[in-house]
């Protein structure tokens, strides 16, 4: 089992930076599909990157086409963390941000229906 809990929301203005912190125990997820999600009120809840093990020290990265290179997501293995550094912020960024965790070969790792394993989330506002 896996249990996960973010950190590093916060009230920002548009254009200023974030990084987020998502901790694991139970196990370790360096081998792990792990993924961050957003939900803003009213709407479903959204992809925002997915990272996925290749081999001991290779990793692949997808984005949503929303983040626009504004974001980057990095696993500090030794610490069991995973981040999800945010820059350039928008009012439409305002969500609730998740962090997931699968296990590896997952067939849709778009999906939020594909993870196992999901922290309680942590607010992002950024006013205008």
């Amino acid at each position: 089992q896996v249990q996960l809990v973010e950190s590093g929301g916060g009230l920002v203005q548009a254009g200023d930076s974030l990084r987020l912190a998502c901790a694991a125990s139970g196990r370790s997820f360096d081998t792990m599909v792990v993924a961050w999600f957003r939900q803003a009120p009213g709407k479903d809840r959204e992809f925002v990157v997915v990272s996925t093990w290749i081999d001991s020290s290779t990793y692949s990265t997808y984005y949503a086409d929303f983040v626009q290179g504004r974001f980057t997501i990095s696993r500090d293995n030794a610490r069991n963390v995973l981040y999800l550094q945010m820059n350039n912020l928008k009012p439409e960024d305002t969500a609730v941000y998740f962090c997931a965790a699968a296990r590896t070969g997952i067939r849709r790792p778009m999906q939020a229906q594909a993870y196992d394993y999901w922290g309680q989330g942590t607010q992002v506002t950024v006013s205008s």
